[in-house]
């Protein structure tokens, strides 16, 4: 299995995501990570029908996610995992899936955010389990589309502070 690439996007799957970052990433599954998304059947019917056509699918909880991950599950794939927020990518990472960069591409405003970026609304929690990552030499960046710079998020976060 190789994880080709990780992106973080409260909207999952979407047009940008669908046409753009899966092509350019060379993707063949698509990887869903979220505790609330697996419980919710009008969020996994719409994650189907967002699906670009002839790649797979998986709808996990971070746990299982964890667990296909590490024991191979897709060995022969390609896969692109997208959480639905930071604290579920980090627990990923801290679960020993072995991804060294990720992307954060969108996550609007919201009570108790602070936008770094058009694209990117960040909480506290999430400001410092960023910083944790980085600390541990992840790789994160702030792009929404894969021709715009990949630009460190402690670059947008430094900024907004």
């Amino acid at each position: 299995m190789t994880i080709v690439a990780a992106r973080v996007d409260e909207r999952m799957i979407h047009g940008q995501v669908a046409m753009v970052w899966t092509n350019t990433v060379g993707a063949n599954r698509l990887m869903v990570v979220n505790d609330e998304v697996v419980h919710d059947d009008m969020a996994i019917q719409g994650l189907k029908i967002a699906r670009p056509a002839g790649k797979k699918l998986a709808i996990s909880s971070v746990a299982k996610a964890v667990e296909n991950l590490q024991n191979g599950k897709f060995a022969a794939d390609q896969v692109f995992v997208i959480t639905r927020n930071v604290s579920d990518m980090a627990k990923l990472i801290d679960g020993g899936v072995p991804i060294k960069s990720f992307n954060v591409g969108n996550l609007s405003e919201k009570p108790g955010t602070k936008k770094i970026k058009p694209s990117v609304a960040l909480s506290p929690d999430d400001i410092a389990t960023i910083r944790r990552l980085l600390k541990q030499g992840v790789t994160i960046t702030a792009q929404m589309v894969p021709n715009e710079s990949k630009t460190s998020i402690a670059t947008f976060i430094d900024k907004a502070e």
